[in-house]
């Protein structure tokens, strides 16, 4: 079972939907209050009431949709601003003086709700979008607009979207966060696990190690395996390529929740870090480089990958000599994935290859080239005799996982 901890914290979000719940409660009695006490200058009171009435239940019963960004829907904000429109263009019907006066409109400064909340489910753009509605009611209620109007018109637009922009950077901040206490908790249990292994496993493989130099024939070879494994544990641990972490949000909570997890085999589908599939190979007598940062690819094209640089170094093994070095190199570039696997080997002789593959020896044929090809990508191998091999792949960024 994966290691699990949880880790709580207060959404940047949350009071802001806070607010807007209050802000079209506190609006909705505003509009109510102003109408019971200039009701006598309406022409037609009863349109205004009606419409009051409609605003004033629809305000009430939607009061949960503007909880939380989940609850508030992309279907209630349309029909949250259509109301808020309609009650801006009833306005010269309820009293056709408003238009001279430049008076309220029916819905008053309720109708600024609708616009915020585009502004923070959807940021700066919604927010534009909305406010340019609620501008053109104005201006058609308006009829000939004042200086006013086009005053009041710009104020709600530009609020608005300095609104979403400012809930657009709150949220990179939050995500950014997120991501700092995720490499936090992968970091408490990567050292973890160096404690646990250094007491038990690393241990044992050194205590092999040291025997098998000191007894010599057989047990020398087996001691020198284990400190090849040493070298690839001490590598994995300290790269820290063990731990995963998710992040989601738990809004009817106000908290974002955290888990990091050790990933199982029923992940396997999930993109995967090359550098953890790599990583294995590295010991006395192969270097491994690679980014600081994951290099993620989708699974399969992962496997596949670390399959091909699993041959490269099996054909170093059987023909560069047990005395030959490799070094695996890994460079994540934004077009593509490139692994360069090379040796101090004596090098291939020119023709050699081709002579293999007529021979029906096809290891760097299929084993290398076969399966980058399928990947969409290429296998490039250079080899100068006596000066080593070098065997380039590359998968495109395609298949890079998100």
């Amino acid at each position: 079972m994966a290691k699990r901890e949880r880790v709580v914290r207060m959404s940047v979000e949350l009071p802001l939907w806070r607010a807007l719940t209050a802000y079209r409660v506190l609006t909705m009695v505003y509009a109510v209050l102003l109408f019971v006490f200039t009701r006598q200058n309406f022409e037609r009171s009863g349109v205004a009431a009606a419409f009051l009435a409609v605003m004033v239940l629809w305000t009430l019963v939607t009061l949960p949709k503007v909880a939380n960004a989940a609850r508030c829907t992309r279907g209630f904000l349309v029909a949250d601003l259509t109301i808020a429109l309609t009650g801006i263009l009833l306005t010269p019907l309820a009293d056709a003086q408003a238009q001279q006066v430049d008076g309220p409109t029916l819905p008053t400064i309720w109708t600024a709700g609708s616009v915020l909340a585009f502004a923070i489910k959807g940021g700066w753009r919604w927010a534009g979008v909305a406010s340019s509605f609620v501008a053109v009611a104005n201006i058609v209620e308006r009829g000939e607009p004042s200086r006013d109007t086009f005053h009041n018109v710009l104020l709600v637009w530009v609020a608005s979207i300095a609104i979403g922009y400012v809930v657009e950077v709150a949220r990179a901040s939050e995500r950014t966060l997120a991501r700092a206490l995720e490499i936090e908790a992968a970091t408490r249990e990567r050292e973890r696990l160096a404690r646990d292994i250094h007491d038990g496993v690393l241990q044992v493989l050194a205590m092999v190690q040291r025997r098998g130099a000191a007894l010599g024939g057989e047990a020398a070879e087996l001691g020198r395996m284990a400190g090849d494994q040493e070298v690839a544990l001490r590598t994995l641990v300290a790269r820290g390529l063990v731990t995963t972490s998710r992040v989601w949000e738990d809004e009817s909570e106000g908290a974002v929740v955290r888990v990091v997890e050790v990933p199982d085999d029923d992940e396997s589908d999930r993109p995967h870090d090359l550098r953890t599939l790599l990583a294995p190979h590295a010991g006395s007598k192969v270097s491994f480089a690679e980014p600081g940062a994951p290099v993620l690819l989708d699974a399969p094209a992962a496997r596949e990958l670390a399959a091909a640089v699993g041959a490269a170094l099996d054909n170093v093994r059987r023909h560069a000599g047990d005395g030959a070095q490799a070094w695996i190199l890994v460079e994540d570039w934004p077009d593509e994935v490139v692994v360069t696997v090379r040796d101090d080997g004596p090098g291939i002789p020119e023709g050699r290859l081709a002579q293999a593959e007529g021979e029906g020896r096809l290891g760097v044929a299929l084993s290398i080239r076969g399966r980058l090809r399928e990947l969409g990508g290429s296998a490039e191998l250079i080899s100068v005799p006596g000066q080593g091999t070098e065997v380039e792949l590359k998968v495109p960024r395609g298949k890079a996982g998100k």
